[in-house]
């Protein structure tokens, strides 16, 4: 793996490092939310009326990834909110098992069929966006369209071309069992550096690094484990939701490598736009919240 590669990998699959409680930044959204129903694997919250759409946060990130962009679109949509248990400081619930991420789809089925929020448009940044490509694969009639934030089909293409998940499988386990042994170890340093590979500006950092040190590291580690370990490649050809893939650019992360990475990574999806959002990190919903603002709205119609 080379020394971007490397960089990138870590960046994108490793935002837990230690995850203990830190420093809490979740502000509180501008729209009152309904009471909160939890399920096996997450927990769901809802605001304003209107149309729906579905938001998703990623690995170790709480509902409030979304403070920025909820009150505004609940002044003419029905925002469901979603949040991993065992993350943000909620209990892990079934999520102390393997299956999370097939659990996490299960429970957002369940949760669409019953509230009839079939079709509505899905939103899911980093392991959320997999979660949304995933529940797109899986029951094509639940999710209208896909925004996705920043995620791979496959996060195992970064270390290499000759990559496969049997490859892989063994670093993905050694990374999963180092992080499941830092439960109870809190180490607020290394959660401000590793925030700071995945947001620019210091606010944003500060918030991911909060996050962090609120969830659970035995859920965020099994999770990761998971999303290392599959690939969906094989099934882009075959989800016709359309997409839109939102990436980031910046001086750590030029053009010229990121847009090959991902064209590459959803060329085969028939119906995929890819976007790039420069000046940002991982977090770009907190590095360029007017930006990812407008183009969310108008993704959601």
């Amino acid at each position: 793996m080379n020394h971007f590669t490397l960089r990138f990998a870590v960046a994108v699959l490793a935002p837990l490092a230690i995850l203990q409680p830190n420093i809490g930044h979740c502000a509180p959204a501008a729209a009152a939310s309904s009471a909160e129903v939890r399920m096996d694997h997450i927990s769901v919250t809802e605001t304003g009326k209107g149309s729906p759409v579905i938001l998703i946060p990623g690995l170790s990130s709480p509902r409030a990834v979304w403070d920025g962009v909820a009150p505004d679109l609940a002044r003419s949509h029905r925002v469901i909110l979603v949040q991993v248990n065992g993350f943000a400081g909620d209990d892990a619930g079934a999520n102390l098992k393997p299956g999370v991420l097939d659990g996490i789809v299960g429970d957002l089925h369940t949760y669409i069929a019953k509230h009839k929020l079939a079709g509505a448009p899905v939103v899911g940044h980093s392991m959320g966006g997999l979660v949304g490509l995933m529940l797109a694969k899986a029951q094509p009639g639940d999710v209208g369209k896909l925004m996705i934030v920043d995620s791979l089909p496959w996060y195992g293409m970064l270390f290499g071309p000759g990559a496969t998940v049997d490859t892989v499988k063994p670093q993905a386990a050694a990374m999963r069992d180092r992080f499941t042994a830092s439960y109870g170890k809190p180490n607020p340093a290394a959660n401000q550096a590793m925030a700071a590979r995945f947001a620019l500006r210091p606010d944003a950092q500060a918030k991911v690094a909060g996050w962090m040190g609120q969830t659970d590291a035995r859920v965020s580690a099994e999770a990761m484990y998971e999303d290392m370990i599959t690939d969906l490649r094989g099934d882009m050809g075959k989800i016709a939701t359309p997409i839109t893939m939102l990436y980031p650019t910046s001086a750590a992360l030029p053009k010229a490598v990121a847009e090959p990475l991902y064209t590459a990574a959803y060329k085969d999806a028939p119906h995929a736009t890819l976007v790039e959002v420069p000046d940002s990190a991982h977090f770009i919903m907190l590095d360029q919240p007017a930006v990812f603002l407008k183009t969310l709205t108008a993704f959601v119609g």
